[in-house]
């Protein structure tokens, strides 16, 4: 989220070899995907209204959402990465003017996604423009909201309230996505509080979320008396004790953007037992696209 993800693809295809010419042909390769990528987006954004965000398409008609889905920065965010590369005032238009409508779940403090959010999207818009007049007030606000969240004692950031008898305090993988907003409020204020909010969260996920083999669960419940995990489960996966592959990816990207953040190794040496997981993973297609959860009983007749 932070880095321009169109840039690094650039350069690493250009750092793979020193011909002149396959240099050229990837670029154009690349501008040429971009492009048609740009396309697609502006049919998105002339389809859905500017309160609304698309989030899937079935029978010739978007799917959309208001800006409470978690997912809601998403589409914003895109439109940023667009803005860059083809420096199109249309894809500016068409940011700001989502931005009036999602703008206001800076103060949602219902869930952990306003990292999703608002980062995705207002934090995307920062780090292109470096327009902190319009956009560090926002994100402090938002890594406020998600502070509201995190107990101290406990040392961890709430992700979902309790919508079932037995949880108490329920963490899940996925949080480790919205930590770089912490961080940037940091970077932005001064106010260590964040950040090492941050780092707490992170250290009590690689003590408490992961198995002897580098892959997590997705839910964590901790007893709020005790500060101990009371209860593991897997809620979106095959079953409890499998891998869902989402959950492996928030917790990959996670720990390796902790330790681009922080520099401390215990974040890196977390992300290289992840990406071990999955790289070394018997269930992982030839194509290194994961089916939904690396033990589905299905596979390979599944998602």
């Amino acid at each position: 989220m932070k880095n321009s993800i169109l840039i690094l693809f650039l350069l690493s295809i250009i750092s793979l070899g020193k011909d002149d010419t396959k240099n050229e042909l990837s670029e154009k390769f690349i501008a040429e995907q971009l492009e048609f990528c740009a396309a697609q987006y502006k049919l998105m954004a002339e389809d859905c209204a500017d309160s609304l965000f698309p989030r899937s398409y079935e029978n010739g008609k978007f799917i959309t959402s208001k800006s409470d889905w978690w997912c809601s920065g998403f589409f914003p965010g895109s439109l940023v990465y667009l803005y860059e590369f083809s420096s199109e005032q249309y894809f500016k238009d068409q940011i700001l003017n989502r931005f009036k409508y999602l703008e206001k779940e800076k103060y949602n403090t219902s869930d952990h996604d306003i990292g999703f959010k608002i980062y995705c999207s207002f934090g995307n818009m920062l780090r292109a423009t470096k327009d902190t007049t319009t956009y560090k007030q926002i994100i402090l606000d938002a890594a406020n909201s998600l502070l509201k969240r995190y107990n101290p004692k406990l040392g961890v950031i709430r992700s979902w309230d309790n919508w079932e008898p037995d949880w108490q305090y329920v963490v899940i993988i996925d949080n480790m996505m919205n930590l770089e907003l912490l961080i940037e409020a940091t970077n932005l204020s001064g106010d260590s509080t964040f950040v090492k909010a941050a780092i707490s969260h992170a250290d009590k996920t690689i003590e408490n979320h992961f198995r002897d083999d580098g892959s997590s669960y997705h839910v964590v419940s901790y007893d709020t008396l005790t500060g101990k995990p009371h209860l593991k489960e897997t809620r979106q996966g095959f079953s409890d004790e499998s891998a869902w592959a989402r959950g492996q990816a928030w917790g990959l990207y996670g720990f390796t953007t902790m330790y681009n953040l922080t520099g401390k190794q215990r974040y890196l040496d977390k992300a290289n037992e992840i990406a071990k997981f999955i790289l070394n993973n018997t269930n992982l297609p030839k194509d290194l696209i994961p089916y939904w959860d690396y033990n589905s009983d299905k596979i390979p007749n599944t998602l």
